[in-house]
């Protein structure tokens, strides 16, 4: 049975963002904007190894300096109520696990002071040989325990999910296939760089402790922060209303607050701490790196008869983390026999994290370029290969999906496209120097809906509604999508709705990650806007009363649905390149997804979100890669002068398109998420088109010119 509601009045229109006039006009306050009275400032300390442990702080020279408040080591800090967590837990002793870590901090009158005085400082160490290269022969390769440090826990994988799956006999259908393709991966590491840096402005007042942050998730943060300050989360206030970006990196909080916490109730005064962007590099997280073996059979009906998706990943020593990087191999094509797993190798280095399309990212480049060479294999056209392998349900769980509509993407993709036309032989289709090739790949990503979710509405007198929850909006629209699912909930004008969001003082509400927020937050809304107008309709005729009225409404407890259905968007990527053929120079000229994300809220903001997440799929493919020294353990291209990003310069022709096909399972909107699957599958298009370019199959990204001339 359909669970859409259907009162279509602001869903669909493609209205202007709420926020944009304050955006424009520099009013929208970023966390570091915040007017204090006589903040302080601080600067941190971070070791220059990246394992071993601090032998001696010596801050005389710091102390001595005009200006300066406090120097903070593991010698004089606060103790803190979870030591146990090696990220969080700032300055609890005196162990280094990766370089770039907090090894202390000057708070200062100034920030020009206080870097100074940082200078002055003089750290002595007993260092140990780093440990930091990831490769697939290691001795000390782990299955993951869960991520339980991370709050997803219930799992293995940082999404919740068992580390390995296994269906079938994989070993001896890969035996019997006809066709084989057995190929490994691999992907760097990544740096999310968001505009706005990480920031902390920090007051203890009647202690109590307010965190102006820029955060994903400021339910999450207040959470964890009192958590490791010892505080009851009720005398823990964090707000951020205005984030510029996060990708991932602002979804858990990192050891900067509690350090900024910590130096605040010290000195007794407010203290403002952002970092640096070579900072942000060592202390808020990455993608990880990864080495994927994949292993297809296929018969002589071109239908795979075995599926094998091996990872290995890096995670930190001090911290695990596992991201589902094999997952994505498990939903997308139909095969008896199939097998994933995943294994961690343990470095000296810093703690990764979310970033955006957490291992979909990742592991649809691999599984996709796989596809390609077995289509090639079968003598298949890639569309029509990917068409015949469609599963019916979910190829592991048996569950049906509540939508998906992946093969009308591939042909609508394709006529778009006009992927009929082309030659499918490598190296055939020549400009000039320029050798052109176009490629495909699908894309998905899961469509959850999160607990601990609420939402209170308020009418007044006068008609108008005042909507409260603790939502996050990254730059991506948040504001004016909620407030045009409030209108509709409550079958109003958008101009009658007020929405406030990002501080904890609001109903609370789960992260804005995993392409769940609209889907979570727009839920308990819409419960809110039905019990609100259940109440008008029963007390008061359905007129507001005199003082006005205000229902407070948690989420459904969990979807029902989602047991009995696989919850996911699709998507399919065109790509059209020109690889120079005497320099290898690349270019991409042209972008074309076709996506299923269910009920689209804002057709403007969807379209901005599916071009930057396949704008950061081509940076994924061409540009990104942190650059790790083996020696030091740090990452050398720590800035935007060396971490290259695409620009609007290399974006030619990008294009978003999607389907107009409500999903009736996933919430009452009929929306599905569609922040990250824009990503998902732009690099293996990418290096699919270079191959049918050039005849060159480049298996480790980023696809550089040095990997295309022999």
């Amino acid at each position: 049975m359909s669970h859409v509601t259907a009162r279509p009045h602001a869903i669909g229109l493609p209205m202007d963002r709420v926020d944009g006039a304050q955006k424009v006009t520099g009013t929208a306050t970023y966390a570091y904007e915040w007017p204090l009275d006589q903040p302080v400032y601080l600067y941190p300390l971070q070791s220059t190894i990246a394992s071993g442990r601090v032998t001696g702080v010596d801050s005389a020279l710091a102390e001595a300096e005009p200006g300066v408040l406090a120097v903070l080591s593991h010698l004089n800090a606060p103790t803190l109520t979870r030591p146990d967590d090696p990220e969080l837990a700032v300055l609890q002793s005196d162990e280094v696990a990766w370089r770039g870590q907090f090894i202390g901090a000057i708070v200062a009158e100034s920030l020009e002071t206080a870097r100074r005085a940082a200078g002055l400082v003089r750290v002595t160490y007993e260092s140990r040989p780093p440990d930091v290269v990831l490769r697939a022969d290691r001795d000390d390769l782990y299955s993951p325990v869960h991520a339980a440090a991370f709050g997803t826990g219930g799992g293995e994988l940082q999404d919740g999910s068992p580390a390995d799956s296994l269906l079938g006999d994989v070993d001896t259908a890969l035996a019997a296939s006809p066709t084989m393709v057995d190929t490994t991966y691999s992907t760097p590491m990544y740096h999310n760089n968001p505009m706005e840096p990480h920031t902390a402005v920090v007051t203890w007042l009647n202690g109590e402790l307010l965190v102006r942050c820029s955060s994903q998730g400021v339910s999450m943060s207040q959470a964890l922060i009192s958590g490791v300050l010892g505080l009851e989360p009720g005398r823990v206030r964090v707000v951020s209303p205005h984030v510029g970006g996060g990708f991932g990196s602002k979804v858990y909080p990192h050891a900067y607050a509690v350090l900024a916490a910590m130096a605040a109730r010290i000195v007794r005064r407010p203290v403002k701490f952002t970092l640096t962007r070579q900072q942000m590099f060592a202390l808020v997280g990455y993608r990880p790196a990864s080495i994927q073996r994949i292993r297809l059979g296929a018969g002589r009906d071109g239908r795979l008869t075995a599926l094998a998706h091996d990872v290995i990943e890096q995670t930190a020593k001090a911290k695990g983390y596992a991201e589902q990087v094999g997952v994505c191999s498990r939903l997308m094509y139909a095969a008896p026999h199939r097998r994933t797993t995943h294994r961690l190798a343990p470095l000296d280095i810093p703690v990764p994290t979310i970033m955006r399309a957490p291992g979909e990212a990742q592991g649809m480049y691999a599984l996709e370029s796989a596809m390609d060479e077995m289509a090639i294999a079968c003598g298949l056209d890639p569309v029509e290969f990917r068409i015949r392998n469609e599963p019916e349900v979910h190829p592991e769980s048996g569950l049906p999906f509540s939508s998906r509509h992946l093969t009308d993407c591939l042909r609508e993709g394709a006529r778009r496209a006009g992927w009929g036309h082309r030659d499918p032989v490598p190296r055939a289709h020549r400009e000039g120097r320029w050798l052109v090739g176009t490629g495909v790949a699908v894309s998905t990503y899961p469509s959850p809906r999160f607990p601990g979710n609420a939402a209170t509405i308020r009418v007044g007198p006068d008609g108008r509604y005042t909507v409260r929850i603790a939502a996050a909006d990254l730059g991506t629209g948040t504001w004016t999508a909620l407030t045009q699912i409030a209108a509709d909930a409550l079958s109003v004008p958008v101009g009658q709705v007020e929405m406030r969001i990002g501080d904890t003082a609001l109903p609370a509400a789960s992260v804005a990650g995993f392409s769940a927020g609209i889907n979570s937050w727009g839920t308990a809304i819409w419960e809110a806007a039905d019990r609100l107008r259940d109440r008008l309709r029963a007390e008061h005729g359905g007129i507001a009363p005199p003082e006005g009225l205000e229902v407070t409404a948690e989420m459904p407890g969990g979807n029902p649905e989602a047991e009995r259905h696989a919850m996911h968007s699709f998507g399919a990527q065109f790509a059209e390149v020109r690889v120079d053929g005497d320099t290898g120079e690349l270019r991409v000229t042209r972008l074309l997804g076709m996506f299923d994300v269910g009920r689209v809220i804002n057709p403007k903001t969807a379209r901005s979100q599916l071009i930057g997440g396949m704008t950061q799929g081509m940076s994924m493919a061409l540009y990104e890669h942190s650059v790790l020294d083996p020696r030091f353990g740090h990452v050398v291209n720590h800035d935007f002068a060396q971490y290259h990003i695409a620009s609007h310069a290399d974006v030619h022709a990008i294009e978003a398109h999607w389907l107009d096909k409500p999903d009736p399972y996933t919430n009452p909107m009929g929306a599905k998420g569609l922040g990250e699957v824009g990503i998902v599958g732009t690099a293996a298009a990418i290096g699919n088109a270079v191959h049918h370019a050039t005849g060159v199959r480049v298996r480790e990204l980023p696809i550089t010119l040095d990997k295309l001339v022999s």
